[in-house]
């Protein structure tokens, strides 16, 4: 299905970086306007609303970690419903020293959209998923740089 990758520098140490980006309750409560009902580094479990229109109602996502080699990787599997939808994304991010920094690859992959989802024209879904994937990240930046 549809993949994406990146890198994204931070002018933080790499072991603050790979810890915060490491814990699936870290990353639910950078997201705004998350109602997060379960919250641990190994899995996160919140309702949010999409800002997708093509999906309407509240969306509840599950963040599971899949596996973990602390201070240098760390993967993830986000699975997302809603009514009459779903879709399954695996991520990969891996940690780097950078100019007394760390910069983060990272990979993510659509593996499975169900129900309404499957009739939404693939590029809809791409340009959503590339919006996403932008807040979240400047989500994430925010409260990196909030905590040190």
């Amino acid at each position: 299905m549809s993949q994406f990758q990146g890198e994204k520098t931070f002018p933080l140490p790499v072991a603050e970086v790979a810890a915060g980006l490491s814990d699936a309750a870290f990353l639910a409560g950078c997201l705004p306007d998350a109602e997060v009902s379960e919250a641990t580094p190994e899995r996160a479990v919140w309702k949010q609303r999409p800002k997708l229109s093509f999906l309407t109602g509240s969306l509840t996502t599950e963040l599971t970690r899949t596996a973990h080699d602390p201070g240098k990787s760390v993967s993830f599997g986000v699975v997302a419903k809603a009514i009459g939808a779903s879709s399954t994304v695996g991520t990969a991010l891996t940690f780097a020293p950078a100019d007394g920094g760390t910069v983060v690859r990272w990979a993510a992959e659509i593996t499975q959209v169900t129900g309404l989802l499957k009739m939404v024209p693939g590029g809809l879904i791409r340009g959503a998923a590339e919006k996403v994937i932008a807040d979240v990240w400047e989500a994430v930046a925010a409260k990196l740089a909030a905590g040190s």
